[in-house]
């Protein structure tokens, strides 16, 4: 069990956390949870002790281990296998004690308890996990030395999740993962048989593989039960009886004061006005839960449509010097298309990506694209390469040099950038508004195609949403590169596969390309089952029913952004065009979830 007991703390008197207290059962996998800034790697660090609360303590069992990712990158010569099988401190200890060991009694007490921890299948162990976190058997005997940082952060999580702690932090582990890392990642934290307690913002993870959520709102902690997306159920509830009770005691207060107001002065009604200010004064104001508003994201349209195709490949080759990294790529790309480039780190996809944007030209075959064509480009490392002096007003001047300086303020507000924040060096920005600002760069010349490598590893849950509105408002095509896999499912309709030293179409969906990096129920659907007898066909498998009830769960969530769309009446107004585009949209889909609801009641009746 993990105890935080009325915690209260502040950072340059600002109160993150102010008589804070959760309880997290032993063995729960619990993702902690809250907008950018409210404290919750803050409170990982209260956990470990790396910080001191001004008031209320942490709590955990005596004896139990806490563990998380090292802050520092393994980074010296010692091999990764090395570093991962010295992330369990017990055994290492053990192992270190047994070669020194002359007592016959405390040498058989070290291999009794080598025996019971398996120790001597830890280095078996210590590869399953750095194979799931994208590492080759040969990179593993390799030193660490050899890798750069961000891989050097994933041997650190294997470290972690190797030494099997009885309480696990992890302050967002996904960050340094592709797709198919986390989607390994979500089905070992699942299955992790103690208690975990992560900060992410990945809503595939928290509603694949943890069992609670732990709500950091207004200084306080709140556990819910359930994956994100019932948390999220619960929390618009209580907001809107939130809502109801504030309305219904504002209007109790506004009567009161009213009654106040016209007979304190009136000695016959005098004592009955004290008593109402009485009781006024005891009213305990009901707080306003909703939270503040996240500034949306705006990818301004294309200007003028361009004559499909956008892009069309013929027999491409593309790599760096004289070495060819993606050879045979034979694809086409039209001026609306949503495509997601699937495939493990290293494999390239942001080398695929530099071909579109023009940062690499084909080595081999040919590229043909629209003449009038502009691509803007976003990527995580874009970050560093801000100028640290330079604000973002400053940025937006270089770019409308022109324009008065209130169109140009207007325009940086639009997007979230106030007075203040307009005028802060980048040096001061966080993450999630160098972000913000990368995308405004990006899109500021309505380009024709968008790419992204990475968007979302700074921005949080509710800053994903409002991005996944902009992807699905932009007209024009968006070639999206993204360990989220709730961003790929409701904004991408087609799936590149980058692997084998090429690029091609990936006939499936996710739930397709998750089985398929999990090694689970492979389907090769360009090869018929063998029968010997034209007998009935065998009844539709357990599994089959399930991925459909996936399909289906996921359709309804593109239904129900869709949905939201509609239900601002000033899109009827405004984008009449747009509004019947997305009644067409949802038409079309509400008719294919028919369709596999009906699939799936016939494989229950089977």
């Amino acid at each position: 069990m993990l105890s935080i007991n009325d915690i209260t703390y502040r950072i340059g008197g600002r109160v993150l956390l102010e008589g804070a207290s959760a309880i997290i059962p032993a063995g729960h996998k619990v993702g902690l949870v809250g907008r950018n800034g409210t404290g919750k790697s803050t409170l990982l660090k209260l956990i470990l002790g790396e910080l001191s609360p001004e008031d209320g303590e942490t709590y955990v069992p005596r004896g139990a281990k806490i563990g998380t990712v090292a802050q520092e990158a393994p980074g010296g010569s010692e091999t990764l296998i090395e570093v991962v099988l010295a992330g369990d401190k017990e055994r290492a200890a053990l192992m270190l004690e047994a070669d020194t060991a002359h007592d016959p009694h405390r040498i058989a007490e070290i291999q009794t308890r080598l025996a019971d921890i398996d120790a001597y299948s830890a280095e078996a162990r210590a590869s399953v996990i750095l194979s799931g976190l994208g590492f080759s058997e040969e990179t593993m005997r390799g030193p660490c030395s050899a890798l750069s940082g961000g891989w050097r952060m994933r041997v650190a999580l294997a470290a972690a999740l190797f030494g099997a702690p009885d309480v696990l932090l992890l302050d967002e582990p996904t960050n340094y993962l592709d797709l198919e890392g986390t989607l390994w990642l979500q089905d070992y934290i699942r299955d992790y048989p103690h208690t975990i307690l992560l900060v992410s913002h990945d809503r595939d993870l928290l509603n694949i593989a943890v069992n609670a959520i732990l709500h950091l709102d207004q200084q306080k902690l709140t556990l819910y039960q359930g994956t994100y997306d019932i948390f999220e159920r619960q929390r618009r509830e209580k907001q809107a009886l939130n809502v109801k009770m504030k309305k219904k005691q504002d209007d109790q207060r506004d009567h009161m004061q009213a009654f106040i107001n016209r007979f304190k002065a009136k000695a016959s009604k005098a004592r009955q006005a004290q008593s109402r200010m009485k009781a006024l004064a005891k009213l305990e104001p009901i707080a306003d839960m909703a939270e503040g508003r996240v500034a949306p994201f705006i990818f301004p349209n294309p200007q003028k449509a361009l004559a499909p195709p956008a892009y069309s490949f013929d027999k491409c080759g593309i790599g760096y010097g004289e070495k060819l990294v993606l050879r045979n790529i034979s694809l086409r790309m039209d001026p609306d298309d949503r495509i997601a480039l699937l495939g493990s780190n290293g494999n390239g996809k942001s080398t695929f990506a530099k071909l579109i944007c023009g940062k690499l030209k084909p080595m081999l075959g040919e590229m043909h694209h629209h003449s009038k064509i502009t691509v803007g480009y976003f990527a995580q490392h874009q970050l560093d390469e801000l100028d640290e002096d330079y604000s973002p007003f400053e940025y937006v001047s270089r770019l409308m040099p022109d324009v008065p300086v209130t169109q140009r303020r207007a325009r940086l507000g639009a997007v979230g950038f106030g007075a203040n924040l307009a005028d802060s060096p980048c040096s001061t920005l966080s993450g999630g508004e160098k972000a913000r600002l990368l995308f405004f760069l990006a899109t500021f010349h309505a380009p024709h195609v968008l790419v992204m490598d990475e968007p979302t590893n700074h921005l949080d849950i509710d800053s994903r949403e409002a991005l996944i509105h902009a992807i699905n408002e932009y007209e024009g095509a968006v070639v999206l590169i993204s360990h989220d896999q709730h961003i790929i499912e409701t904004c991408v309709d087609r799936l590149w596969l980058v692997r084998d030293g090429t690029v091609k179409p990936f006939d499936g969906d996710m739930e397709d390309y998750r089985n398929l990096v999990l090694g689970r129920n492979p389907v090769k659907k360009t090869e018929a089952p063998k029968q010997v007898k034209p007998i009935a066909a065998p009844p539709k498998s357990k599994n089959h029913a399930a991925t459909l009830i996936t399909k289906i769960d996921k359709q309804r969530e593109k239904i129900a952004v869709l949905d939201q769309a509609l239900a601002d009446h000033t899109i009827y107004r405004e984008e009449p065009k747009k509004a019947a585009d997305y009644a067409r949209l949802r038409t079309k889909l509400a008719g294919e979830l028919d369709d596999m609801e009906t699939q799936w009641l016939e494989l229950e009746g089977a």
